[in-house]
């Protein structure tokens, strides 16, 4: 059994918020959350953002707030991907660009790593780069789910399942606990 290295966490939707964009500073975490990334620190597993936030590109909020408030919220690290869709960048989700630069500052294997999202596009990236693929329906996650469902999402090698359908990142995280083998 590969022991867990590190889980990264999509933020709107999945961490707390809603399926839209809310900036730091009127962003609220889901009930629980706190408490599950504690569980997975105290576990010596290292807890990671990892979030698309045009919203720096259009100078709606800036990169420092967002990651101030995740580090607040109790995350190690912030991976956030500031540009807009149209800037052709090599980090925002669906590329695994974020997750790589993650493995490479802090010498991860990826395959010993865990994504946890609300949209497909944090499973596909979590696919190319080889992680464990964790689906939550939270935020944008139940109408992903429907589409996955009803077969609707492929990767670049074909259909892309996630490795578990979560209710929230509460349940997320306590299977990823018990496959660990730790008892909450």
């Amino acid at each position: 059994m590969l022991k867990i290295q590190a889980v990264f966490i999509d933020r709107d939707g999945t961490l707390g918020g809603s399926d839209k964009v809310i900036y730091p500073g009127d962003f609220k975490l889901f009930p629980g959350v706190k408490e599950s990334i504690k569980l997975l620190k105290d576990n010596h597993i290292l807890v990671y953002s990892f979030t698309n936030q045009p919203g720096i590109a259009n100078g709606e909020a800036a990169f420092d707030q967002f990651e101030d408030e995740l580090k607040w919220f109790g995350l190690d690290k912030a991976y956030i991907c500031p540009h807009r869709h149209d800037e052709d960048c090599t980090c925002r989700k669906p590329s695994p660009g974020m997750l790589q630069r993650a493995a490479f500052e802090n010498d991860l294997e990826l395959n010993r790593c865990a994504v946890i999202g609300d949209r497909w596009t944090d499973m596909l990236a979590a696919d190319e780069a080889g992680c464990i693929k964790i689906l939550v329906k939270t935020g944008s996650g139940q109408e992903a789910y429907d589409k996955y469902i009803n077969k609707q999402y492929f990767g670049r090698w074909g259909e892309i399942q996630p490795d578990f359908i979560a209710s929230d990142l509460n349940e997320a995280i306590n299977w990823l606990m018990a496959k660990e083998g730790v008892k909450k």
